[in-house]
């Protein structure tokens, strides 16, 4: 990981936020006493105190959350730090963790379980808490991402080693809530394994934010780690369906998988504008479209999140956001259809149909008594249909700039005042350019915009596969056999004869390799060996990952002399 006391301006934001979670907890757990203490009085005096100090601590309860929210909108943080005039993108904070000692939990279960000496695998355990310390400061690019998949993927060994499914490991994991700051306590390693994909998520949405969204390259950066977000939020929600956090619950997982998708198809749109938009016909139709696009899917975001019961716990700021974005993305789709009809009148030599077709596809239906045709044709119809877009253009600007005022949080992110501004002093501008003597005539209302993309996006799977990890336990043998779910007897000594050069038994299977064809009157059955038993070591020297073939080749390496093997059944 990263060095977790670094001053940079992410590393105090997550600290801030521990400190919040340890401040929240307190005040739930008040809470908890106080609401108890009001069930178990029945002293009308204790009542009113008990219930004053319940007032005190719920204010206190909301004002730390409130601050939570703060820390989950300070945007500007996580975001390039080249001079910008882009509207800021949402990353997701990391999940907090409270330390996990496995020492004493894994030596004994190796001990119980496996027979084998505890403290041979101490450095094993030492290197399995090391990574996980390391997952709680995972930097912000690449090496973070492989660093929290090969825990995640050493998690899976860990539980096959050692989790059985019919008891607990009396292993506690505390994992704080990224919105509501309420801790969640499990001896499930389920809740680890979700946490810790929810922080690849995290990272992922860091990473895309961080992106200089100034050059293709970025641009390009910044979709795939919102599609690669998305793909792990999706993947957490469909395998991991009763998380007990409310960040990882089923509906919250949906509203943030459409929200990094959203910002996705935002800095697709960026991209498709970052070269310039050439003041062209077909050009700015496509443009419309695209732009439309990006609005209708911050309204379908935005109205996920107004409903219950995700609204309880998604920042205020967020659902503020994404109606901004909406109304500011449809304001310029209107813009840029107004701009098409108002600057661009069909000439002799343009292609009639194909500028039909393509104005036609903008529109679901036309005001009544509108034609395309005409609209191409008549100056005056163009440019009263170009002044209706204009209007609905100001309308949505102004809308959004009303939001934005409303909302404390982002009333202070700069950049945002300053791009939802200049896109209105410039629909403002375009309109003042329009003659204005027929106004009072104009009562059509401007037709909705069809939204439309070329560049589908979608959530990308994780590919886990691509991080190879060893299993740090390897030495316990192939997991097939040595497993938590697996039960067999401590390992037991057996002294083989060679009897005129014959063992008495066969071997067969994979690593281990088990007994096969005993002989029942061969000394090696009269000792204790039985049909099936697995063979783990021979001569003092531990087989387990040997095969057939080199168990043999050890037979043969003792001559005629007798040797030891342990066996288990």
């Amino acid at each position: 990981g990263c060095n977790p006391l670094a001053e940079t301006g992410r590393s105090k934001l997550q600290n801030q936020r521990a400190v919040l979670n340890q401040q929240i907890l307190r005040a739930v757990r008040l809470r908890a006493g106080a609401e108890n203490l009001l069930r178990a009085t029945t002293n009308n005096k204790v009542r009113e105190h008990v219930l004053l100090e319940l007032s005190f601590v719920n204010s206190d309860l909301q004002i730390l959350k409130e601050e939570l929210e703060g820390l989950n909108i300070s945007v500007e943080v996580y975001q390039n730090t080249e001079e910008t005039f882009s509207i800021p993108l949402v990353p997701l904070g990391l999940k907090e963790t409270k330390e996990v000692d496995f020492t004493l939990p894994l030596k004994d279960f190796i001990l119980e379980h496996y027979s084998e000496d505890s403290s041979e695998y101490e450095d094993e355990i030492a290197d399995l808490m090391d990574l996980r310390q390391a997952c709680r400061t995972p930097s912000r690019d690449e090496a973070g991402i492989e660093m929290l998949i090969s825990y995640f993927l050493q998690l899976g060994y860990v539980e096959n080693r050692f989790f059985p499914p019919t008891r607990h490991m009396g292993v506690l994991f505390t994992w704080y809530d990224s919105f509501t700051g309420v801790p969640v306590c499990q001896q499930n390693l389920l809740l680890e394994k979700a946490s810790i994909l929810f922080n690849i998520g995290a990272v992922y949405t860091q990473i895309g934010t961080r992106c200089n969204r100034q050059t293709q390259a970025g641009l390009e950066n910044a979709v795939d780690a919102f599609q690669r977000a998305a793909g792990v939020l999706n993947y957490l929600k469909e395998t991991f369906t009763h998380t007990p956090s409310y960040d990882m619950s089923p509906a919250m997982l949906n509203v943030l998988v459409k929200m990094m998708l959203a910002q996705a198809q935002e800095c697709v749109f960026e991209q498709i504008g970052l070269p310039g938009i050439r003041n062209e016909f077909f050009i700015l139709v496509k443009m419309t479209q695209e732009v439309a696009k990006v609005g209708e899917v911050y309204m379908l975001v935005n109205t996920a999140m107004n409903q219950e019961p995700v609204k309880e716990n998604i920042p205020y700021s967020w659902s503020k956001l994404a109606q901004i974005k909406s109304d500011h993305y449809r304001a310029l789709a209107h813009y840029f259809i107004a701009t098409v009809l108002c600057d661009h009148e069909l000439q002799s030599g343009d292609d009639e149909d194909q500028q039909e077709k393509a104005l036609s596809q903008l529109y679901d239906h036309m005001p009544e008594g509108l034609m395309v045709l005409t609209i191409l044709k008549d100056k005056a119809q163009r440019k009263q249909l170009g002044k209706a877009h204009l209007r609905k253009a100001i309308v949505c600007h102004e809308e959004a700039l009303r939001v934005c005022g409303l909302c404390k949080k982002l009333r202070n992110i700069d950049v945002l005042q300053e791009v939802l501004t200049a896109a209105h002093k410039r629909s403002l501008l375009k309109y003042s350019q329009q003659e204005m003597e027929d106004d009072f005539l104009s009562l059509n209302q401007a037709p909705d915009i069809l939204p439309k993309t070329e560049h589908k996006i979608e959530a990308i799977a994780p590919q886990f596969s691509k991080v190879k990890v060893k299993d740090f336990f390897h030495r316990l043998g192939p997991l097939t056999v040595f497993s938590a779910k697996q039960r067999w007897t401590a390992p037991r000594t057996i002294r083989i004869h060679h009897e005129a050069g014959e063992l008495g038994f066969s071997l067969k299977g994979g690593a281990p390799v088990q007994i096969h064809c005993l002989d029942p009157v061969c000394s090696a059955a009269s000792m204790g060996l039985k049909e099936g038993d697995y063979i783990v070591s021979v001569g003092g020297v531990d087989c387990k990952w040997l095969g057939v073939n080199e168990v043999l080749e050890k037979f043969k390496s003792g001559g005629e002399q007798p040797i030891e093997i342990e066996v288990i059944s």
